[in-house]
């Protein structure tokens, strides 16, 4: 496990809140000079702490309508046919989370794409012909009330 200390934390939630935030921004905020918080931020970087930079999209100006969150239930606990599902989820392009999860059912998929009859296509023809699935629950987002993936250290 990696140690942060108080302003690596700093630095980390600087960067959670807007990711395109320059050197010397941070370095004023957490009253260190350039060269230091670099160093840390590079070192975050390097040891996994952060793991990508990203732009938050609004997905309804960009056309992308529905939002489904899918709980899959699989026919068998094997570990070859949970590897084959894996695999098969993470090149979808519609799934944008995939959890394994415990409880009621074993995956919890979140999917967007543009409209019903894109989802439609989805279920039908990549998600439900994989062999290792038994059953599919959907749930559609009427609307969000909070979208974060910032948490605060």
């Amino acid at each position: 496990m990696n140690s942060l200390d108080t302003t690596d934390k700093k630095i980390l939630n600087i960067l959670q809140q807007n990711s395109k935030v320059n050197i010397k921004e941070i370095a004023i905020k957490i009253g260190l000079t350039q060269t230091p918080t670099y160093e840390r931020i590079k070192r975050m970087e390097k040891s996994g702490v952060i793991k990508k930079y990203i732009a938050t999209l609004n997905k309804e100006k960009i056309g992308y309508t529905i939002e489904v969150f899918c709980q899959v239930s699989l026919l068998v606990h094997s570990k070859e046919l949970i590897n084959r599902f894996e695999k098969a989820v993470s090149i979808m392009e519609e799934v944008i989370e995939c959890y394994h999860v415990a409880g009621n059912y074993d995956y919890l998929l979140k999917v967007i794409v543009k409209d019903m009859s894109s989802y439609q296509n989805f279920l039908k023809n990549k998600l439900s012909v994989l062999d290792s699935v038994a059953n599919v629950q959907s749930t559609f987002v009427m609307s969000s009330t909070k979208e974060n993936s910032y948490f605060r250290l």
